[in-house]
C-alpha cells in the first residue's frame, strides 16, 4: 500500500511535467541540454539566495517582533529567481515560444527535483497515508503553470515592441508572483483556511495571474507574427 501511494504521488507530481515537456514541441527542438542548464542555473540561484538569507536575515528575526516585515524581506530575495530567468532567457537561442518553454519548464523541472523527490521518498513511503503528500504535489502542478507565466512575463518585459501602456502590467504581475507565495500564506494564515482551500486558492491565484499573461504575451505574439 505504501509503494502504492508513493507511486501514484510520483505519478501525479512528474507526468504533467512530462506530457507539457513532450507536448509542447520542445522535444522536436532538442531542448533537453537547454533544460538541463536553465535546471544549473536554478540550482546556482537557490544557493545565491541561501547564502543571501544565511548572511542578512538569521533565524532569530522572529525575536525582534517585525516577523511581517522580516518575511517580507526573505520574500524579497526571491527577485532573484527572475535575475536567474533572464539570464537563462538570454541564453536560449530561438522563438519566443520556444525560449519561454524551455526556460520555465527548465526552471520548474529543476525545483520540483530538488524540493519534492527526497520529501516523497522519505514521507510518502511511510505506514500511513496522508492527503498532505497528494496537496504537494498539486501545488507543484501549480507551481509549473506559475513558472511558465513568469518566464514569460520577464520575456515580455525584456520586449522593446510592447505596447508602453502594458509595460506597468507586466511589471505589477512579475512583482506579484515574486511575493505571492507570502501574500497567500497571510491569507491564509488570517483567514485560518484549510490545506484544501489553500490549494484552490493558490490555483485560481495561478489561473488568473497565466491568463492575464497568456492574452499579453498572444497579442504581442499576433503582432510580431511570431506564431
Amino acid at each position: 500500500m505504501t509503494l502504492y501511494h508513493f507511486g501514484n504521488c510520483i505519478a501525479l507530481i512528474y507526468i504533467p511535467y512530462y506530457l507539457t515537456y513532450k507536448y509542447s514541441g520542445l522535444s522536436e527542438y532538442g531542448a533537453f541540454w537547454k533544460c538541463a542548464q536553465a535546471g544549473g542555473i536554478y540550482m546556482f540561484t537557490q544557493l545565491v539566495k541561501m547564502l543571501i538569507l544565511a548572511t542578512f536575515f538569521p533565524d532569530n528575526i522572529s525575536e525582534t517582533g517585525s516577523d511581517i516585515v522580516g518575511e517580507f524581506l526573505k520574500a524579497t530575495v526571491d527577485l532573484a529567481d527572475l535575475i536567474g530567468l533572464y539570464i537563462v532567457l538570454n541564453g536560449i537561442p530561438g522563438k519566443g515560444h520556444s525560449k519561454v518553454l524551455t526556460a520555465g519548464i527548465g526552471w520548474a523541472i529543476a525545483e520540483v527535483i530538488l524540493t519534492r523527490a527526497l520529501f516523497l521518498w522519505v514521507g510518502a513511503r511511510g505506514a500511513e497515508f496522508d492527503w498532505k503528500y497528494i496537496q504537494k504535489c498539486l501545488e507543484s502542478n501549480i507551481s509549473l503553470v506559475q513558472y511558465i507565466a513568469t518566464t514569460t512575463l520577464i520575456w515580455l518585459w525584456s520586449r522593446h515592441d510592447m505596447k508602453k501602456n502594458l509595460k506597468p502590467l507586466v511589471t505589477a504581475l512579475l512583482v506579484f508572483s515574486t511575493y505571492k507565495i507570502l501574500i497567500l500564506d497571510m491569507i491564509v494564515k488570517y483567514l485560518m483556511i484549510g490545506p484544501w482551500m489553500s490549494l484552490l486558492l493558490k490555483s485560481v491565484v495561478t489561473l488568473v495571474i497565466g491568463s492575464f499573461t497568456l492574452v499579453i504575451y498572444a497579442g504581442l505574439a499576433q503582432a510580431i507574427g511570431i506564431f
